[in-house]
């Protein structure tokens, strides 16, 4: 008989036949069939001879054609069983390509292509997948979806994902860990904490509580992989504040000779009861319990003892706010790949210690990194409070026009709106943790079915987005089927929540070291380390989102909401769908499902590649490189800010797992603090639960300032455009470490 002499494999490659792969094939099928060995030679020999007798010979095959001829073979020759072993086998041989084909395409763009280039390398914003260690982390990362995508995650689940319809976000840790929490400190730092390398006492000054804030931080983001936020950080600082002012009045008055070893003990004592009671030791109240047990001093030495306390005081806690945002810039996480993605939520705590944490926070914020840069993190997000902070005669008004001066030079702070109808329902006065907080760019996690409705030592779980443009497509202009469309995936999403939740919820207490053995997760600390998980996770929230809400509006209606009254109806009809089905859901499962206006990130460009594959290149819908974030109103569209707040306001009720609303403003707006003011309060009436001014941030190329240059640089002071000497430009660079 004569074979075919070569064979073209599925790359295109022309190799020489040889009968005995397919011999080998056909046996291993028939041995999984329960043939003997004896036997299943035999068979493999005579099907693939008489396989190859229907090739025309001098032929060049495919490698699926063949494949094809071998099963026909086997159900003629009265072998079905051997043929469906046979199929399953070369169905697993092709699924496995196919994941050597992807993890090997990700492994060319992550090692090849510039990191901006690469959707691969933007799921996490803060890891620089340049560097070797960024790289490698990406390479485990990768092989991590593909393995989930292909053996765990369900199929309809898988397909959705790979189809674009769903994505599932952090697929690579998809059955290792959840995704945030929120800390406090304050239960952290009671008695001292163990990191997994040695034991922490107790911080005793404001500049050791700032740099446990950062080590804790960093030890939680390695047993999760989204944000790690302080929600009440000027509280969880303050008792630092406190035991600061302590150490350096007994510094100062044993200098003066009016502290000594008779009265010493005392002294501290008062200072030590009331920061364990929660008291503030900067009151009048307090300067005159202490002043009565120094009664041999005079008034002036007291004085100049207790103003250089506080002095004192005001230093270490600048240089502990200056300390703590270097670190959270420079420290890694993960192999050295990464910063944390770390946020703080301030603003509300009246006493002089929080206040005083609140100031120095700001102050160094608005001072920069080391070459006066913007810093990245911590994400900083200011409470905003009628009564406490928001209008003049507010005990914290003062803080609060300074968070808006910084963030017109900064871009940060932020601003949460706790007077929103949504936010204010959890607000206790007197109670900082049920004043709801931020994780990262939006994330929110507040409600709770099986337990307080607080915001430390919950997070969330997992997030799933849709995409909604795509829905719109395939719609095609009907309504009706688009929101059919809407609820099954939303039920498909749901599913894939929940099973995802089942893998997490086996992982145990000693899984994740410090966030549940050091008690960072709510009710964590009952469980011992070889008790699974699955009770105290139902704390934390399952999230839906959605991206492209412009997009499906244009493809529905020809118009976006920002356009058109009607597309905002219907726009706000759709997203209230969502936030229904997630609240019956968490009746019905008595798990805390949510709505999250999905920040974009990769997504958005990933999203879009492959419905413009499939549908095409359609004017304002796939025409871009991105779909808009969210239910945000498209940047390209020009548009009044103040309409931009209206009408995107109405959503964030709906987005209970997470919402923000940014407007974009042009010029330098730190010469008019007024109008910044303006903006955030007409944020907080029209309803706004989370809201961002954006604007242009200059950079000085010479000294490497990054923040408002009006003309002249405020660190160098070189004019802009101005042409400089070699001797100078070396000279400011010698000056300010900058090469």
């Amino acid at each position: 008989m004569q074979y075919p002499v070569e064979i073209e494999k599925r790359d295109g490659r022309v190799v020489p036949f040889a009968l005995e792969r397919i011999e080998n094939a056909i046996y291993k099928a028939a041995v999984h069939s329960g043939y003997a060995h004896d036997s299943s030679q035999k068979i493999a020999a005579f099907t693939a001879e008489r396989a190859i007798a229907t090739v025309v010979a001098n032929t060049r095959p495919t490698v699926e054609h063949i494949q094809d001829i071998v099963e026909a073979t086997l159900m003629s020759t009265g072998q079905p069983d051997i043929a469906k072993a046979y199929i399953l086998y070369r169905h697993q041989r092709t699924e496995a390509r196919e994941r050597k084909t992807h993890i090997m395409q990700a492994m060319f763009d992550l090692t090849f292509k510039d990191a901006q280039e690469s959707d691969n390398q933007r799921e996490n914003a803060n890891v620089d997948a340049d560097t070797s260690m960024g790289t490698m982390l990406k390479y485990g990362s990768e092989v991590a979806k593909q393995f989930y995508l292909s053996s765990l995650i369900r199929k309809e689940h898988a397909d959705a994902h790979k189809k674009g319809l769903i994505h599932i976000h952090d697929m690579d840790f998809y059955a290792l860990t959840t995704t945030c929490t929120q800390i406090n400190l304050d239960k952290l730092f009671s008695g001292g904490f163990f990191t997994g390398h040695g034991f922490i006492r107790e911080p005793n000054s404001i500049n050791a509580y700032a740099s446990l804030a950062c080590i804790a931080i960093q030890a939680n983001q390695n047993d999760q992989h989204g944000g790690q936020s302080i929600p009440m950080f000027e509280y969880n600082l303050a008792p630092g504040v406190a035991k600061t002012f302590r150490n350096e009045f007994i510094k100062y008055g044993e200098f003066a000779e009016i502290v000594t070893e008779a009265n010493r003990d005392t002294i501290k004592d008062c200072f030590t009861q009331r920061i364990t009671k929660r008291l503030s030791v900067l009151t009048p109240e307090c300067k005159q319990l202490v002043r009565q047990l120094v009664p041999q001093a005079s008034d002036a030495a007291f004085e100049k003892v207790y103003a250089s306390a506080l002095k004192g005081t005001e230093n270490a806690t600048y240089q502990a706010m200056e300390a703590f945002m270097h670190n959270l810039n420079t420290m890694s996480s993960r192999a050295g790949a990464q910063v944390p993605f770390s946020s703080i939520n301030y603003g509300t705590g009246v006493s002089p210690e929080q206040r005083m944490v609140i100031y120095y926070c700001l102050k160094s914020l608005d001072a920069g990194l080391g070459n006066g840069e913007t810093s990245i993190f911590p994400i900083h997000v200011f409470k905003t409070k009628d009564g406490v902070n928001f209008k003049a005669g507010d005990p914290n008004y003062d803080l609060f026009q300074m968070a808006c001066r910084v963030s017109a030079k900064r871009l940060f702070p932020n601003f949460t709106f706790l007077d929103a109808p949504f936010n204010a329902h959890f607000y206790k006065e007197g109670d900082p943790d049920t004043e709801v907080a931020t994780m990262g760019c939006r994330t929110r996690v507040m409600a709770n079915v099986h337990g307080a409705e607080t915001t430390s030592g919950r997070g969330n779980l997992s997030f799933t987005t849709i995409n909604l443009p795509r829905l719109a497509l395939l719609a095609k202009q009907d309504k009706e089927a688009f929101m059919r469309s809407l609820d099954e995936t939303i039920t498909l999403v749901f599913e894939q929540l929940l099973a995802r939740f089942e893998l997490q919820a086996e992982r145990h207490v000693y899984n994740y070291p410090f966030l549940m053995g050091q008690g960072v997760w709510m009710d964590s600390e009952k469980l011992a380390p070889t008790d699974t998980v699955r009770e105290v996770l139902k704390h934390g929230t399952l999230t839906i989102g959605f991206i492209g809400l412009a997009e499906a509006l244009k493809a529905l209606m020809g118009k976006h909401h920002g356009e058109s009254p009607e597309a905002q109806a219907f726009g706000l009809e759709i997203i209230k769908r969502f936030r229904e089905r997630a609240d019956a859901e968490t009746q019905r499962r008595q798990m805390n499902f949510s709505v999250i206006a999905t920040p974009a990130e990769g997504l958005s460009g990933r999203f879009v590649k492959i419905d413009r594959k499939r549908f095409g290149s359609i004017a304002g819908v796939t025409d871009r490189d991105y779909y808009t974030n969210s239910f945000h109103i498209p940047v390209y569209f020009p548009i009044g800010l103040f309409d931009k707040i209206h009408l995107e306001a109405p959503y964030h009720a709906f987005c209970n797992g997470g919402h923000i609303t940014y407007v974009e403003l042009d010029g330098d707006i730190t010469r008019n603090p007024e109008a910044f003011e303006q903006i955030v309060h007409y944020m907080q009436a029209e309803g706004i639960g989370y809201g961002s001014i954006n604007h242009a941030v200059d950079y000085d190329p010479v000294c490497g300032y990054t923040g408002i240059i009006n003309d002249i640089c405020p660190r160098c002071g070189r004019h802009e455009n101005e042409a400089i000497s070699a001797e100078k430009l070396d000279a400011i660079r010698k000056k300010f470490n900058k090469r």
